[in-house]
């Protein structure tokens, strides 16, 4: 979809440079993209799907026996592709957050390994031989791993975390984000890219949220209602907006959804705001709590 480009010259762009110098003296970071989820499945894993296609095709004209290899190889590389492009959302998602858990299913791995079965099969189709298969099937797993990488293999930032509340706060974050995708998805229908950049704004604070939360799994209590009851309203209120946006183009709903949009990122920074002072507060106690620990045992500390 083409997205219009934002400039001085360009339509609202006196609003956004004012926008843009009021985050400058408030200390605030601008940007609507902060925090944005980007799709990491690029040019390179769509092309994976490509071989497969040619292979099947190719062995159209190669007898019962070819075309029944060339169908095997080519549905392994096309099983490939798909865990491989699902196996790059999955690392992205570990790598976006501080706390987190490696992928039950090794993705990628095994697409590294669908790949090179494939790759044995349409060389033994080719020249039948074990050698040869064997020998293809290694390279095309190997070149692919270089290509793509391995999946994490080692939880991060879990040391001293109790797995039960960090499993609950998975699970609330991650029925949070479906929430924000069925938001983002909602807000495409609309066709309005001011309206989808307002939209993904909203989306980078909620994450805000999400990440202070899965660093400190005690604070999901107290923020559950806005993960949930919140987000929920924000999506049916999204999904109803777009329903009669792109209808009627109604101007007085695109101003109360705006409106609506944002109270919403006021409260939810205001609510994460909260929490991390909160969290320094604790701490704030548990460093005088261990201080006075230590003067009782005869430990002088200094305090500058």
């Amino acid at each position: 979809m083409a997205q219009r480009y934002g400039g001085k010259f360009s339509p609202n762009g006196g609003a956004d440079q004012a926008s843009a110098a009021s985050d400058i003296e408030t200390g605030k970071k601008s940007g609507s993209f902060r925090n944005a989820k980007v799709d990491p499945v690029g040019a390179r894993a769509n092309t994976m799907f490509v071989p497969g296609g040619v292979l099947l095709i190719m062995s159209l004209n190669d007898g019962a026996t070819g075309l029944a290899l060339g169908g095997i190889a080519a549905a392994l590389w096309t099983g490939g592709a798909v865990l491989l492009r699902e196996g790059l959302r999955a690392e992205t998602a570990f790598a976006a957050r501080k706390v987190a858990r490696k992928p039950v299913f090794p993705r990628k791995i095994l697409a590294s390994i669908l790949t090179g079965a494939g790759a044995a099969l349409a060389a033994w189709k080719a020249e039948p031989g074990i050698m040869i298969a064997a020998i293809y099937g290694v390279a095309a797993t190997g070149l692919h791993l270089a290509a793509f990488g391995i999946d994490p293999l080692q939880d991060k930032g879990v040391e001293g975390v109790d797995d039960f509340q960090q499993s609950r706060v998975a699970r609330a974050v991650d029925e949070a984000e479906a929430y924000l995708d069925a938001m983002r998805d909602a807000a495409l229908r609309a066709q309005d890219r001011d309206l989808e950049a307002r939209v993904e704004r909203f989306q980078s604070v909620a994450r805000e949220m999400f990440r202070t939360i899965e660093e400190d799994p005690r604070d999901l209590t107290g923020a559950r209602k806005y993960l949930t009851v919140y987000l929920q309203g924000a999506r049916d209120a999204t999904v109803k907006f777009a329903d009669i946006f792109s209808r009627s183009r109604d101007t007085q709903a695109r101003k109360d959804y705006l409106a609506l949009l944002e109270d919403l990122e006021k409260n939810f920074a205001a609510r994460t705001k909260k929490m991390l002072l909160e969290d320094r507060s604790d701490l704030t106690i548990e460093i005088d709590v261990l201080r006075e620990r230590l003067q009782r045992e005869g430990v002088q500390l200094d305090r500058n």
